[in-house]
């Protein structure tokens, strides 16, 4: 009798073991998202920062941009931002601070930071390396770029550029209009899916054993 409860706790416990493990993978990383972001043209772009840390928040965020014309970014309640710009006017990085009293983002928690840019450059990816400031002074660099479609340690967030055939005249202010899930969203949500699923045949197998055992 106990050995069979054994084996259908030991089964619970792995099936949420993988789940969790496979979670974590999937949202640990700074990532950007800009649906319908081309080449010469203005984006929307919306980096997720999540905190990895148990013990402290994240106090700050630096992201380096590719050399644009033009960047606004969208007001944070508890946070100031600040455009960098180089020596030609044009707009390298832009930081995010936590406001003296802002305890930043905990853990388990995660933060949406958003930016209007461009012209975006003529190539079909362009990497955002990202710098991530905890309160406990621990700094990580997303900066890390893909090797044979290999991702590394820390990754960059990256976009694919679509192709236009040409650049943007102007500048435009963009209203993202597009309610495309992210494709990070779909998969925490398949995860979550397939952690209840598991979690369902674990008990159920659970169940089972023990009416077995109690059988004449």
């Amino acid at each position: 009798m106990h050995n069979i409860i054994s084996r259908g706790s030991g089964a619970i416990a792995l099936a949420a073991g993988l789940v969790l493990a496979a979670g974590g993978s999937a949202a640990a990383h700074v990532t950007v998202d800009a649906p319908g972001a081309a080449q010469g043209k203005y984006t929307v772009a919306t980096f997720k920062v999540p905190t990895e840390s148990d013990t402290a928040a994240t106090t700050a965020l630096r992201v380096t941009v590719p050399n644009v014309k033009s960047v606004r970014t969208e007001p944070m309640p508890g946070w100031t931002s600040k455009v960098e710009r180089n020596d030609k006017g044009e707009a390298v990085a832009v930081a995010w601070t936590a406001d003296p009293g802002n305890p930043g983002v905990g853990p388990d928690q995660f933060q949406r930071f958003v930016l209007s840019l461009g012209p975006l450059p003529a190539q079909d990816t362009v990497d955002f390396p990202a710098r991530q400031t905890y309160s406990d002074g621990r700094v990580v660099s997303w900066d890390q770029p893909s090797t044979d479609g290999a991702e590394p340690e820390y990754p960059a967030p990256t976009l694919t550029l679509s192709d236009t055939g040409g650049s943007d005249g102007g500048e435009h202010h963009v209203a993202s209009t597009d309610t495309t899930e992210p494709e990070s969203d779909k998969v925490s949500r398949w995860l979550g899916g397939a952690g209840l699923a598991l979690g369902l045949f674990a008990a159920a197998l659970g169940l089972g054993l023990v009416s077995r055992s109690r059988k004449p």
